[in-house]
């Protein structure tokens, strides 16, 4: 009863997270049909959801001059075809050794434009540019919910494609009765 609101979802030992491997350069316009990152759920009918806990970005590089960027995110409904599993380090948040679920999360996924929203701030860079390091973690607490064979997808929109991004997601998987 006294303990903090994530700690039961983590002592169940169900909470997952990964990220990007190598940066990837931001868009200048709203996403379309190619995310940065996409999460797929592959359990079957019936199986697990994944309830989001978060997404994050890290900016890794920096362009010469002053820019603005944010996160933008896509759900994509059930039905989804499968992605490519291009990221298997899959890191538990209770230090579980390894991985045994379903999720599959892929770099640069062609998408179905199931609409891209943004998600948090838009964060400054630094006007001599050069320097990256900048990172931002956008608190979703479960108002995204990816049921079997849904997904969702991320991307960075920038003033400039000069800045480049590590992104990643935080979720919960949960047995839940859907409507």
């Amino acid at each position: 009863m006294g303990l903090s609101p994530y700690a039961e979802m983590t002592r169940l030992g169900e909470g997952y997270q990964a990220m990007t491997t190598s940066a990837v350069a931001a868009l200048i316009a709203r996403p379309s049909v190619t995310a940065l990152f996409t999460l797929w759920n592959g359990e079957t009918g019936g199986g697990k959801s994944y309830v989001i806990d978060r997404i994050f970005a890290q900016q890794l590089v920096s362009a010469a001059a002053a820019s603005r960027w944010g996160i933008w995110a896509c759900v994509h409904p059930v039905g989804m075809a499968a992605v490519d599993a291009d990221i298997t380090v899959i890191k538990n948040t209770r230090g579980k050794a390894s991985y045994g679920g379903n999720a599959r999360l892929d770099i640069g996924a062609t998408v179905v434009n199931n609409g891209w929203f943004p998600y948090g701030n838009q964060h400054d860079v630094e006007t001599t540019g050069v320097l990256g390091g900048g990172q931002v973690s956008v608190p979703i607490e479960g108002r995204i919910i990816i049921p079997p064979t849904a997904g969702l997808s991320l991307h960075v929109v920038a003033s400039s494609v000069n800045e480049d991004f590590n992104v990643g997601f935080a979720w919960n998987e949960v047995q839940l009765d859907l409507p």
